[in-house]
């Protein structure tokens, strides 16, 4: 391959518009850069949630927030409240934030799990800010108490937004639907996109943005995809928007069910809600009948359905084309990783970008770095459904006696009898994330580090209660999570 000076973007919606938006920022004064999309062709358009690292994309690209909470009627997310997952009646959050102290040998859960052995009855979550803020309804953009936060948004609304900012960087849109990949016969290489009118599309690199087609990494090039539907049994969604009757909450609720579980995702002035779940277990009229009944408020559309197979392409860059958001899979939004997939992709992507031409060894780095993102987010995912006590439906059986990933199986192993979390390479999860959740869904370890007996008891209760009155203190403080949305958006 020559350089590389001509970019073609394959698809809209937020991959696209996040890909041009980046790309045309970050490396546009070298690239021309083009996006295809089609008014006729609808995006998902539900993936209403993130986690925290957008916020560095965001710096990145000199967005500013107040400009882009207004657009996209964002609120402020701390975390995920998980009801009924380890059993019926259970709730836990899965926050953002650091929990206690940790020390060089073991993170905090070790002190946690020796005081509950000496009679503490203080709930875990109880020693990270992010936590009891949540529960509160409580945020504030404090420099003295910094919250690690992320946004829930419309997504439909942040891909316009996204749309403007690349468009005034030089961005070319180019409205019409793909009727032709073409490709070099000598290399298999993409060389144009043939639109319905008519009219050529000629690029040195292809983003495949078309969602769950892949049109140009699977139709056009035939890369292959790892199906992990016997990991993740939910293969179907139902989307709805309705009216919030209460102030948002600065966090997504997932609240499991029969067959799936329910997300509720509190905008400024609307919730996004959706059921995940198997059609294996549960037919789309029986899902509808339960979405609609347990929605917060009334509805503003039509419910939709979205089918999906649990997985990702077996490579994420192929010859000259390279695919970002459900392109290039999907495991599924529980833990609202489908946008931060596609930031990870594109800073992946501009690292490695081939200037002088493509080579195998950038290829080979890329697809290497997605493996390894993907099989940690999976076992993370899976984890959910594995780590449970409930046996109350067909579906919660199966999710018990089903097959683990190897990896997966490893990490449960090590905790319940060691209490020990090492993250691999390609862990977006912290250890936080790990111990809240495995916790949180009655995971509990044989054993903890006994680096922490150490302390003597009176330094101990002294440690553990300073860190809990730290904690209780700084939340006391902070004021309503909708009131400091109204003052800090005038």
């Amino acid at each position: 391959m020559n350089s590389i000076s001509d970019v073609v973007i394959a698809g809209g919606g937020t991959a696209g518009w996040m890909a041009a938006a980046s790309l045309s920022k970050l490396l546009g004064k070298s690239l021309n850069i083009t996006l295809v999309e089609s008014d006729e062709i609808g995006t998902v358009g539900v993936g209403e949630a993130t986690i925290p690292p957008i916020r560095t994309l965001h710096k990145l690209l000199d967005i500013d927030e107040r400009a882009f909470m207004k657009a996209t009627q964002a609120t402020f997310k701390l975390g995920i409240q998980f009801e009924n997952w380890g059993q019926q009646g259970d709730s836990y959050i899965h926050s953002f934030g650091i929990t206690g102290r940790e020390c060089w040998a073991g993170e905090f859960h070790h002190f946690w799990l020796r005081a509950q052995q000496e009679g503490m009855t203080t709930p875990f979550g109880a020693f990270c800010l992010e936590h009891e803020a949540a529960l509160e309804n409580k945020f504030a953009l404090h420099q003295q108490v910094p919250l690690n936060f992320a946004y829930h948004l419309d997504a439909t609304r942040y891909g316009q937004f996204l749309r403007e900012m690349a468009q005034r960087q030089g961005v070319t849109r180019t409205e019409g639907k793909i009727a032709k990949v073409m490709q070099c016969p000598d290399s298999g290489y993409i060389s144009a996109l043939q639109l319905q009118n008519g009219d050529t599309v000629r690029g040195d690199l292809f983003i495949d943005c078309t969602g769950f087609r892949g049109l140009l990494i699977e139709q056009t090039l035939h890369t292959g995809y790892d199906n992990w539907s016997h990991y993740l049994p939910c293969d179907s969604a139902l989307a709805v928007q309705c009216s919030n009757p209460d102030a948002p909450k600065p966090y997504t609720r997932s609240i499991a069910h029969q067959a799936g579980w329910q997300w509720q995702i509190p905008l400024q002035t609307r919730v996004g809600n959706g059921l995940v779940y198997s059609s294996q277990y549960q037919d789309d009229s029986d899902a509808q009948t339960l979405l609609m009944q347990n929605i917060p408020g009334e509805p503003l559309t039509d419910p939709r359905v979205i089918r999906f197979t649990p997985g990702k392409r077996r490579k994420g860059w192929h010859k000259n084309c390279v695919a970002l958001g459900l392109a290039s899979g999907f495991i599924e939004p529980l833990e609202s990783t489908s946008i931060h997939l596609i930031m990870t992709g594109l800073v992946r992507l501009m690292r490695l970008f081939p200037f002088n031409g493509i080579t195998d060894a950038a290829i080979n780095e890329y697809n290497n770095k997605f493996d390894s993102e993907m099989q940690c987010i999976l076992d993370f995912i899976v984890m959910h459904y594995a780590a449970t006590e409930r046996r109350d439906s067909e579906f919660w059986r199966h999710c018990a006696s089903m097959e683990l990933p190897p990896s997966l199986q490893h990490k449960i192993a090590l905790f319940k009898e060691t209490g020990r979390v090492f993250l691999d390479d390609g862990d977006i999860f912290r250890v936080d994330s790990w111990t809240q959740v495995m916790l949180g869904q009655r995971l509990k370890p044989q054993q903890y580090h006994p680096i922490v007996n150490e302390m003597s008891q009176p330094e101990f209760q002294r440690f553990m209660h300073g860190l809990q009155m730290q904690v209780k203190q700084q939340c006391n403080a902070l004021p309503e999570h909708g009131a400091f949305i109204k003052q800090y958006l005038g």
